[in-house]
């Protein structure tokens, strides 16, 4: 299939510009400072489909569209390279791989939305994709494609790199901008929405670094060429990121509407010898578990996911083997989100917390059968009465797992005390 996103991946040198340059890059750049208005730009992008890749999959184009021209106030554009959600790590090889796609992509939405600014925010641990970042940028202010009247167009764009401390919570998108704003890494209420009062109180796009690099293969091809790919409601092609005991862990590049099975038994390669295959979570560890009898009739697309009772989400799949047992990663994850929640909202601080220690002595086989009830009692109150979506991130996991998996649960608990 044609490769939109991982085409230069393999290549000697992929993130250097003379490699760039030589397989055809910013050539979608130099065609939008040729002739396109933003507007054109805009439509373009729309007509693609192309859905935010970050998780929760809004059409790109039409966000672009909500940003308001002539307030008098600068508009910027922040780059989501947090990628902090477990099961994800996509975003990490675009940069390792092929940094100028996104930059070509990054400059071209900036020049869609008239942003002059644009604020690249990378996860904290990330050391090989910072490091080329901080290259091809280098390179590309070197060549003209970022700075003044960039390829003698009259558009300028400063490009700022801003390195997060390793909080998950930062890679919600008004947690990302209250970190670049200099505060603590907190969500903020909405509405009203980036797009209209973002970063500094100003019109603010933020879009995930597998979205903009899209970009410039839309812009190339056409809309119409890459909605060729994928499902009518699901277009293009999407990154999956494929961890557990399969024999070919890795990223992949399919066509959104791929089968699951397909991608576990053939391109994965199916599972490593001597395990079988118990269950798997689709888009990272924040969506619904799917046991492995559902999982496998399910193609990989927005909503044929959500029909089966999951998410795609950011694409993170996670296999989970016969040996693994169920109640230890649920307790594992609550641990994760318990630490990662900021403490803003009450009910993520208190609930996150909560639901970590009784899973804690379940799984120490002290709990007991009202435990299970408190701990579905525990997600109904966070279920969304936060600002932003962590609290729910461990919602959806302690109710799809007790769905699927209860019994795993009933046998760590002791006996009732009779009164």
């Amino acid at each position: 299939m044609t490769k939109v996103l991982t085409g230069n991946w393999g290549k000697k040198d992929s993130h250097l510009l003379a490699t760039y340059e030589a397989g055809g890059g910013y050539s979608a750049l130099k065609k939008v400072m040729g002739g396109l208005s933003p507007a054109q730009v805009i439509d373009e992008v729309k007509a693609s489909g192309v859905r935010g890749r970050g998780g929760a999959g809004f059409p790109a184009g039409m966000k672009w569209s909500f940003v308001p021209q002539n307030t008098g106030k600068p508009i910027y554009l922040c780059i989501n390279a947090d990628e902090s959600e477990p099961g994800t790590c996509k975003d990490r090889q675009i940069l390792e791989f092929d940094p100028h796609m996104l930059i070509e992509g990054a400059i071209i939405c900036a020049y869609a939305i008239r942003a002059k600014i644009a604020f690249f925010y990378i996860r904290g641990e990330f050391d090989l994709p910072y490091r080329r970042m901080v290259k091809a940028v280098e390179e590309a202010f070197a060549a003209g494609y970022l700075g003044k009247n960039i390829l003698g167009s009259g558009f300028d764009l400063d490009f700022l790199i801003h390195k997060g401390a390793g909080a998950y919570i930062c890679g919600e998108e008004t947690g990302l901008i209250s970190s670049v704003e200099g505060g603590r890494g907190e969500p903020k209420v909405k509405p009203p929405f980036p797009a209209v009062k973002g970063a500094f109180g100003c019109p603010t796009i933020i879009n995930n670094v597998e979205t903009l690099a899209t970009v410039p293969w839309i812009i190339n091809n056409g809309g119409a060429a890459y909605k060729q790919f994928g499902t009518e409601k699901s277009p293009g092609t999407k990154l999956i990121s494929v961890s557990g005991r399969v024999k070919r862990p890795g990223n992949y590049e399919v066509p959104l509407g791929y089968p699951l099975q397909k991608l576990l038994l053939e391109d994965c390669g199916g599972m490593q010898d001597g395990y079988e295959l118990k269950a798997i979570i689709p888009g990272g560890s924040s969506v619904p578990v799917m046991p492995a009898e559902k999982a496998l009739t399910v193609n990989l697309d927005y909503e044929s996911v959500a029909a089966a009772g999951s998410l795609l989400g950011s694409g993170g799949m996670i296999i989970i083997d016969h040996t693994q047992k169920m109640p230890e990663l649920l307790e594992i994850l609550a641990h994760f989100y318990s630490h990662e929640s900021c403490g803003q909202c009450t009910p993520c601080r208190e609930g996150t917390g909560w639901a970590h220690r009784v899973l804690k002595k379940i799984c120490h086989g002290e709990g007991t059968k009202a435990d299970l009830d408190l701990l579905l009692s525990i997600a109904g109150q966070m279920s969304g009465a936060t600002i932003c979506f962590l609290a729910d991130s461990l919602v959806m996991p302690i109710r799809s797992f007790l769905t699927h998996f209860r019994a795993e649960f009933e046998a760590l608990i002791k006996a009732e005390v009779p009164a």
